[in-house]
């Protein structure tokens, strides 16, 4: 069996994942999940008990959550070295730094704004308190990401890896949000630009709007989220 990618719209960070499987370059099939609705219901809880998106459901039918650890499982299958690194080289540490950081405190800065958001009973006052620490900390994460991004094509050389995956699902969020403008960090504007430019980023992009796209053709097809739950549910 091909394994499966439950990945969320809108502007979910598993977008990521997806042009990561593209770059992978293996069979894979995708399952695509409503975050407001789908993944809010009760049957959902039988994937994943925390309503979250990615999902990975692995050749043996194992179910997978976390991206950090679909991010893993990928990378001990990338054995031609396509998205990662040799495991005991400097690359892959600092490739593991830079997903860590990403995936930990740039992408935990949005919560406030996220929280504000989508509550609909919340006090106006609440709401302009969340908006307004959710904004400093994700200029603060910025700040810190440009000082860590050095003069490379992509975060670790000419091609992209699994940082950049992690990365590109999660940075258009300061557009989403409207937090500030990106040109405010010309590092991470360019790296931005040159990911979404990518073909594996554009599929995957197209994918989450509703459109077919082109891909690799490494994607098999897409699995109903009700098929899912049935056969790898709990």
């Amino acid at each position: 069996m091909d394994p499966i990618l439950l990945y969320g719209f809108p502007k979910g960070s598993s977008m990521g994942l997806v042009a990561a499987l593209e770059w992978l370059g293996k069979p894979y099939r995708l399952c695509r999940v409503d975050m407001m609705g789908e993944m809010r219901s009760q049957s959902y809880a039988r994937i994943n008990p925390r309503h979250e998106t990615p999902v990975f459901i692995t050749e043996q039918g194992e179910v997978l959550t976390e991206t950090m650890a679909i991010a893993a499982w990928l990378e001990a299958r990338d054995v031609e070295r396509r998205i990662s690194f040799d495991p005991l080289s400097r690359q892959a540490d600092r490739m593991h730094q830079l997903m860590a950081f990403v995936n930990t405190g740039f992408t935990a800065a949005f919560a406030p704004l996220w929280a504000a958001m989508e509550a609909e009973a919340m006090e106006p006052a609440t709401k302009s308190a969340l908006r307004a620490f959710g904004t400093g900390r994700v200029i603060e994460r910025h700040d810190k990401l440009e000082g860590m991004i050095e003069a490379r094509q992509f975060l670790l050389g000419d091609r992209p890896t699994l940082a950049d995956a992690v990365l590109v699902g999660v940075a258009r969020w300061l557009d989403f949000h409207a937090v500030a403008e990106s040109s405010r960090w010309p590092k991470l504007a360019a790296l931005r630009a040159r990911l979404e430019a990518d073909p594996g980023v554009l599929y995957a992009t197209a994918l989450e709007d509703g459109d077919s796209g082109l891909g690799t053709g490494s994607c098999t097809g897409h699995v109903a989220l009700a098929d899912v739950i049935e056969r790898f549910g709990k």
